[in-house]
C-alpha cells in the first residue's frame, strides 16, 4: 500500500510539473503574440500597406514595396528550392534507404538544417554578389532556397515513407513501371504531407533576415527587377527597429505583426494538413 501511494504521489508530481511546463510555454507564446499585437495594431492601416516609405526623418509612409519584395524573393526561392527538395526526398525514400549515397545526402541535409542562416547569406554573397559586384533579389532568393531545400527534402522523405508498401507492391505486381508507380500512386498519396513540408519550409524562410542583409540588401523604392536590391518585410523590420525615429519603431511593430500573422497562418495550415494526412493514412 505504501508503495502504491508513493507511485501515485510521484505520478501526480510529474503530471503537475509537465502541465506547468506546458502552460509556461504556451503563456510565453501568447505573451509574445499579445505584445506584438498591442504595439503593432496602433500603426496598422490601409495606407501603411499600400504606400511606399516616407523620406528619412518624415512621419508616415508604408511598406508596400517590402510586402511585394517579400512575395517576389520568397516566390523565386520556392521555385528553386521546392523541386530540388521534393525530388531529393523521393530519391531518399524510394532508392536511397540503404545506399551509401543516400546516407551521405541525408547526413548533409541534417547538417544544413542546423547551420545558422547567416552562413547561407555569406555563401550567397560570395557566390553571387561578389562576382556580380552588386546586391540583388536573385542572391537573396538563392540564400533562402539553400535554407529551404534540406527541410523540404527531409519532410518529403518522411511522408513518402508513410505510404504503405502494399500499395507499391500491388501496382508493381500489375506490371506498372516503378517510375509510374511513384508519379501516379506514391506522390498523390503523400501529396498532403509533401505540401505540409513545403508550407513549413516557406514559413521558415519568410522570417529570415540575416541572409537578406548580405544579398538583397533592401530598397526604399520599387525595385527594378531581380538583379537589383529589393526590400522585404524582415529587412524593413530590422532597419526600422535600429533607427533613431519613434515613428519607424511603430512601423516596425506593425510590420512584425504582419510577418507573424503570415508565419502563423502557414503553420496552422500545415498542422491541419498533417492531421488530415494522418487520418487518411490510418
Amino acid at each position: 500500500m505504501d508503495q502504491f501511494k508513493k507511485r501515485a504521489c510521484t505520478n501526480a508530481l510529474m503530471f503537475t510539473l509537465t502541465g506547468l511546463s506546458c502552460l509556461i510555454s504556451v503563456a510565453v507564446l501568447f505573451l509574445i503574440l499579445g505584445y506584438i499585437g498591442y504595439h503593432g495594431l496602433s500603426s496598422l492601416s490601409w495606407s501603411f500597406l499600400t504606400h511606399l516609405p516616407a523620406p528619412v526623418g518624415e512621419t508616415g509612409g508604408g511598406i508596400a514595396n517590402s510586402i511585394v519584395g517579400s512575395i517576389k524573393i520568397i516566390g523565386l526561392a520556392a521555385v528553386m528550392g521546392i523541386p530540388v527538395g521534393v525530388l531529393g526526398g523521393v530519391y531518399l525514400s524510394e532508392f536511397g534507404r540503404k545506399s551509401r549515397l543516400g546516407f551521405m545526402i541525408r547526413y548533409c541535409a541534417d547538417v544544413l538544417n542546423g547551420v545558422p542562416s547567416i552562413v547561407m547569406g555569406i555563401v550567397a554573397y560570395t557566390l553571387i554578389v561578389l562576382p556580380m559586384k552588386h546586391f540583388s533579389a536573385l542572391a537573396g532568393s538563392v540564400a533562402l532556397a539553400i535554407i529551404m531545400i534540406p527541410m523540404v527534402l527531409r519532410n518529403t522523405e518522411e511522408f513518402v515513407r508513410l505510404v504503405p508498401s502494399n500499395i507499391r507492391e500491388a501496382a508493381l505486381g500489375l506490371g506498372v513501371p516503378q517510375w509510374k508507380v511513384i508519379i501516379r500512386i506514391v506522390l498523390p498519396t503523400a501529396s498532403r504531407g509533401i505540401i505540409t513540408g513545403i508550407i513549413l519550409g516557406v514559413s521558415r524562410i519568410a522570417g529570415e533576415t540575416a541572409p537578406l542583409i548580405f544579398t538583397a540588401f533592401g530598397n526604399r523604392f520599387w525595385d527594378h527587377g531581380w538583379m537589383s536590391p529589393m526590400s522585404s518585410l524582415p529587412l524593413s523590420i530590422y532597419n526600422y527597429a535600429i533607427s533613431p525615429y519613434e515613428d519607424w519603431h511603430r512601423q516596425a511593430w506593425a510590420a512584425a505583426l504582419i510577418l507573424i500573422a503570415v508565419v502563423l497562418a502557414g503553420n496552422i495550415t500545415a498542422r491541419s494538413l498533417v492531421k488530415r494526412h494522418r487520418g487518411t493514412t490510418h
